[in-house]
C-alpha cells in the first residue's frame, strides 16, 4: 500500500499531513497526485464527495505554486461558498510553512474586504462563479497569469445554472495553465466543456468507496440532552470489554466527555485537531495496545486510525453529514467480525435522524436503556470470569498467607462473601445508579428547548467553536448543551434546553452591546414581537443580502453584455485554444 510520501510530495507536506493524521491516500488522490505534481496533462477526476479530492488537487498545486510572486497563480471554482470555505481551510491545514496566500471570494460577504486580501497579493483564490466574475469585471482579479484552473463539483455548478459563468471565467485566462475538472457525475455537458476547453486530458474514475455495514448492528437511545452522560456511563457498564471510538461534533465537546469519564474511572483519551502529532502518536499507540480502550475523537482526527477489532462506535452528537456517519459506523465490524454502533439523541437530533436513515440507505433500531438489575447481572458476570481466570503464584504469598488466616477462623462462604463485599461496596446494589428518565419518543421531551439570540456574529471574528466556547466561559453551563449553533454575519442563534438557557441569560443578564442586551430569547417563530437587538440585527443582516443580491445582479447584466459584444467578440474566443 503507497504512502503519501511515495507519491513524490515534499517531507513538509508529508510532515503536515501526518500532523492531520493522514498517511495512506485515498484512490483518487494516488491517482491525480503524480499527473499533476509532473505538470504535464490536465485532468477530469470522476469522484464522490468525501473521497478526499480536495487534497488530490491541492497538494500538488501546494507543492508546485512559488513564493512571493505576488500573482494570482491558482483559481479554484465551488459551486457554494460553504464548500469555498472548506476548501480554502483544508488547502491551509497542509501547507506547512510554505508562504503562500489562499483568498475566499463569494457572495454574501463584504465584497471591500476581498479586494483588500487581494489586493495585499493571494496566491489562491477560492470562490463561486457570480463574486469571482464581480472582482474581473472590477479589474481586481487578474487571471492572465494563473498555473492551475480548477472546476470542483463541476455537475453542481451546471445543475445551478453556471455554465454561461464558467465559460466567462475560463475566457479571462491565458492558454498556459492546467485544467483541473472534478465532478461526482459525468454527463454530456461535462464531457462537452471538457472538450471544449481541456483539449488531451487524462481521465480518472473512482467508484465511491462502499463501507459494508453488514456486520454492525445500529441502534440508538432517545435521551434528555442533559443525560447523555449518564447514559454512555450505563453503556460502558453493560459491556466492561468495550473497546471502541466515541464521535463528538467539536474539539470542545470531545475534551469534555474524555473529562468525564477520567472522572469515572474510565481509560479514555481525546483525539482532535489541536493535539500535538508527538501527542497524536502517543495516544493511538496507546488505544491500539488497548492500554486505553475509550477514545473520543472528532470525524477529522479520526482519520487514519486503522484498527480492526473494535466493538463499538458512540455518535456522543450525530455528524451532520450522513455519509460521515457511515464512515463512523464502518470502523467496527470489520475483517468479519460484528460489532455495535450507538447513536444518543435528543429531540433537537430527530430531524438529523430522518436524513440520515434516508439518505445512508440505512435504519436504526431504537433500544431500551438496560436497568439496574442488568447491570448487575452483567457485573456478575464479568466479575465471575475475572475472578475464575485469575492466576494465583509465588508472588501472592501475603494474600495467600491472609486467606488461609481467614479461613482457619471463618465459613469459607461467609469470608468470600464478605471480602467480595468489602472490595465492591454498593455496586451490586440498585440503589447504586442514577435513575434516568428516558423520553418515550424523540419529540416526547418535557424539558422544552429555547432558542436565544446573540448580538455577535462572524464580524466580531466568532466561529462556531469559539462562540460556545464564550457562552460556556460566562454561564458555565455543559460543553456538550447546544443543541444547535447558527451563525451569520452580524449576529447568531444557539438553541439550549429551557434549564441550559435560563443559566444563560442570567449570566449574560448584565453584559450589553451598544447599551442593549448582548443575549436575549429568540423572535419565536409564530410571529411574537422580537426584541430591539434582534430587529437591528436582522435589519442590518438583511442590508448586507440585499447588496449582495444586487452585486449578483449587476454581474449578471454584465456577463451578459460580454456575450453580447457583436460577432468580432463571439468569434475571438470561438477561436481560442485551451
Amino acid at each position: 500500500m503507497q504512502k503519501f510520501k511515495d507519491l513524490g510530495l515534499s517531507a513538509s507536506i508529508v510532515e503536515a499531513l501526518a500532523q492531520k493524521g493522514f498517511e495512506t491516500p485515498t484512490p483518487i488522490q494516488e491517482q491525480v497526485i503524480p499527473i499533476l505534481l509532473e505538470g504535464k496533462n490536465n485532468v477530469v477526476g470522476q469522484a464522490q464527495t468525501g473521497t478526499g479530492k480536495t487534497a488530490a488537487f491541492g497538494l500538488p498545486i501546494v507543492q508546485n505554486l512559488k513564493e512571493k510572486t505576488n500573482a494570482v497563480q491558482a483559481l479554484i471554482l465551488t459551486p457554494t461558498r460553504e464548500l469555498a470555505l472548506q476548501v480554502a481551510n483544508e488547502i491551509v491545514s497542509f501547507k506547512g510553512d510554505k508562504k503562500l496566500f489562499i483568498t475566499t471570494v463569494y457572495g454574501g460577504q463584504s465584497i471591500d474586504r476581498q479586494i483588500r486580501d487581494l489586493n495585499r497579493g493571494t496566491d489562491i483564490v477560492v470562490g463561486t462563479p457570480g463574486r469571482v466574475i464581480d472582482l474581473i469585471k472590477r479589474n481586481k482579479l487578474k487571471l492572465e497569469n494563473i498555473k492551475y484552473f480548477v472546476l470542483d463539483e463541476a455537475d453542481e455548478m451546471l445543475n445551478m445554472g453556471f455554465i454561461d459563468d464558467i465559460e466567462f471565467i475560463i475566457n479571462q485566462t491565458n492558454e498556459e495553465k492546467q485544467v483541473l475538472l472534478f465532478s461526482a457525475t459525468m454527463p454530456k455537458k461535462i464531457m462537452s466543456l471538457a472538450k471544449k476547453y481541456m483539449g488531451d486530458y487524462e481521465l480518472v474514475q473512482v467508484k465511491k468507496e462502499q463501507i459494508t455495514t453488514t456486520n454492525v448492528e445500529q441502534l440508538y437511545y432517545a435521551v434528555y440532552a442533559k443525560d447523555k452522560m449518564k447514559v454512555l456511563k450505563r453503556i460502558l457498564e453493560v459491556n466492561p470489554n468495550f473497546y471502541g471510538i466515541i464521535f463528538c461534533n467539536t474539539k470542545m465537546g470531545t475534551d469534555d466527555v474524555t473529562r468525564q469519564l477520567n472522572q469515572l474511572d474510565y481509560s479514555a483519551e481525546a483525539l482532535h485537531g489541536d493535539i500535538a502529532q508527538n501527542q497524536r502518536e502517543r495516544i493511538l499507540s496507546r488505544f491500539k495496545s488497548k492500554s486505553c480502550t475509550i477514545l473520543c475523537a472528532t470525524d477529522v482526527a479520526a482519520r487514519g486510525i486503522d484498527v480492526d477489532d473494535l466493538t463499538h462506535v458512540i455518535n456522543y452528537q450525530l455528524p451532520q453529514d450522513p455519509e460521515q456517519y457511515v464512515h463512523r459506523i464502518g470502523r467496527t465490524g470489520r475483517a468479519g467480525k460484528e460489532g455495535v454502533a450507538i447513536s444518543l439523541i435528543s429531540g433537537s437530533e430527530k430531524k438529523q435522524l430522518k436524513i440520515i436513515e434516508s439518505i445512508a440507505k440505512t435504519s436504526l433500531h431504537k433500544a431500551e436503556l438496560p436497568s439496574a438489575d442488568e447491570l448487575i447481572e452483567a457485573k456478575l458476570t464479568q466479575l465471575y470470569l475475572d475472578i475464575a481466570s485469575s492466576v494465583v503464584d509465588k508472588k501472592d504469598e501475603f494474600i495467600l498467607e491472609l486467606a488461609n488466616q481467614l479461613l482457619e477462623s471463618n465459613d469459607p462462604k461467609t469470608i468470600l462473601t464478605s471480602a467480595l463485599k468489602y472490595f465492591l461496596k454498593d455496586e451490586l446494589t440498585s440503589d447504586y445508579y442514577d435513575d434516568i428518565k428516558m423520553p418515550k419518543t424523540l419529540a416526547g421531551s418535557t424539558n422544552k428547548e429555547t432558542r436565544l439570540f446573540i448580538a455577535k456574529g462572524k464580524k466580531d471574528s466568532f466561529n462556531k467553536d469559539s462562540l460556545e466556547d464564550y457562552i460556556v466561559s460566562k454561564s458555565h453551563i455543559d460543553k456538550n448543551a447546544f443543541l444547535d449553533t447558527y451563525l451569520l454575519e452580524n449576529f447568531s442563534f444557539i438553541t439550549l434546553q429551557d434549564d441550559d438557557a435560563e443559566m444563560v441569560l442570567r449570566a449574560f443578564k448584565t453584559i450589553k452591546n451598544n447599551g442593549k442586551s448582548l443575549v436575549v430569547k429568540a423572535k419565536g417563530r409564530d410571529g411574537d414581537s422580537s426584541s430591539s437587538s434582534e430587529k437591528s440585527g436582522r435589519k442590518s443582516d438583511r442590508k448586507g443580502r440585499k447588496s449582495s443580491k444586487k452585486g449578483k445582479s449587476n454581474s449578471g447584466n454584465a456577463h451578459s453584455n460580454f456575450f453580447s459584444k457583436g460577432k468580432s467578440t463571439k468569434s475571438k474566443y470561438k477561436n481560442a485554444k485551451y
